[in-house]
């Protein structure tokens, strides 16, 4: 009787490799692993990837990404966190070209570009909530707005902070998300464009609503606007504000007296004029 043909099962060709597999040195195939985990994180919620959908993207088996990360979904989750973060932050830098505003909104961009391209995973990180989420995790986050925060204040020329300069930058890195998470619900409705020049009339109304109450403010400001272009877009909206502040000051003025707890019309007069200096009419700028 002849011997079976059956293949031997611990031959090569009984155990076929699966469809795209190649060795890979370990650190780059760690690095692939994470970067296809970071693309199915970034385009669905965390909790509807499976380690099966890494694998199969990745041209590897399941016991092969267990290999490299022991701790499972959760470990490569965080790792691929971190790897975001890392980009993230490195588009945080300023650009050495422009006024501060124009340098402030071409970071925006570069941020906007990078929630464009993990919407998914970036509404699941920060809205909390997911399964995925654990204390490490918002750590990886809160590290992401710390140097959000170094680097605004950094580009202020903010050397020591006081307590209503740091509160105003991460007032506004709290509107520059909330932003980002309406705009990704809304349908991407408005032109990243014009959500980035609305945020930063957002930072300049801020800083100067914030510049009546603390005089580091009211330098910050001084200073930033000082570096702006007469008919740049910070002097135009500095005119807007001046107008119309100057239009209902009659309104507030009265409405100041009646509550016994109105600004005076010296220190809200010194604000405007440090606004509408960049504008051209108080002599140009300082």
């Amino acid at each position: 009787m002849e011997a079976s043909s059956a293949p031997d099962p611990s031959s090569a060709e009984a155990r076929p490799r699966r469809a795209g597999y190649r060795r890979l040195p370990v650190q780059q195939r760690r690095e692939q692993l994470i970067a296809v985990a970071l693309e199915l994180f970034a385009s669905r919620p965390p909790e509807e990837v499976t380690l099966d959908d890494v694998a199969e993207a990745a041209g590897a088996s399941r016991p092969l990404v267990y290999r490299y990360f022991a701790g499972g979904k959760q470990q490569l989750y965080e790792a691929a966190l971190r790897s975001a973060a890392e980009e993230l932050s490195s588009r945080f830098k300023v650009p050495k070209e422009g006024t501060p505003t124009e340098q402030l909104a071409t970071v925006l961009d570069h941020y906007f570009d990078f929630v464009a391209e993990h919407h998914a995973g970036y509404g699941a990180l920060l809205r909390g909530g997911s399964v995925v989420e654990t204390a490490r995790t918002s750590a990886i986050v809160d590290e992401v707005r710390r140097t959000a925060l170094r680097r605004t204040l950094r580009h202020l020329g903010v050397r020591q902070a006081g307590p209503r300069v740091t509160m105003l930058v991460r007032s506004w890195i709290s509107v520059v998300e909330g932003a980002s998470l309406t705009w990704l619900d809304e349908g991407r409705q408005i032109p990243p464009a014009e959500l980035r020049d609305w945020l930063v009339d957002q930072f300049v109304a801020m800083s100067a609503a914030s510049a009546l109450h603390d005089p580091q403010t009211a330098q910050v400001l001084d200073g930033l606007l000082a570096l702006e272009r007469p008919d740049g877009p910070a002097a135009a909206l500095a005119g807007r504000l001046g107008a119309l502040l100057t239009a209902r000051s009659g309104v507030a003025e009265r409405a100041g007296t009646a509550s016994g707890r109105g600004l005076g019309p010296g220190r809200r007069a010194a604000v405007l004029r440090s606004a509408v200096r960049c504008d051209g009419e108080d002599g140009g700028p300082a």
